[in-house]
């Protein structure tokens, strides 16, 4: 017996909407629905266009715990096609990359940018 898919990964945020509205802004992610938990949690599934696998955001209700992440303790990835096209038009929408761009061994280049609460955004361009 195995898993057979990912379904999607949960990431506790302090500002749901500030959240949302970057990843939509700077990533392109669309929200693919919300709710509120059994619990009280307010919830937003985010989803790369053509992608199944969804992230999660959730902002717990008052009084709960704030969220502050360790410098690289966790980070998401992303493919783009070009990454200096890419960081230049996040440029223009106020996003200023963390880190990079570096070439890799392989030949591919990443970068960084932070999202809220610390998280980072690893961007990836493929080896040519």
């Amino acid at each position: 017996m195995k898993v057979h898919k990912l379904l999607h990964t949960r990431m506790r945020v302090n500002d749901l909407e500030r959240s949302v509205k970057f990843y939509h802004e700077a990533l392109g992610l669309e929200a693919s629905r919300r709710f509120t938990s059994p619990r009280g949690a307010q919830l937003v599934f985010l989803r790369v266009p053509g992608s199944e696998e969804e992230i999660e955001l959730c902002q717990m209700p008052a009084g709960a715990e704030s969220v502050s992440v360790q410098p690289d303790l966790v980070h998401l990835a992303f493919g783009v096609e070009d990454l200096g096209a890419f960081a230049a038009e996040l440029l223009r929408k106020g996003f200023a990359l963390s880190d990079g761009p570096t070439k890799t061994g392989s030949g591919s280049v990443i970068a960084f940018i932070d999202a809220p609460e610390g998280y980072e955004v690893e961007l990836i361009e493929g080896a040519k």
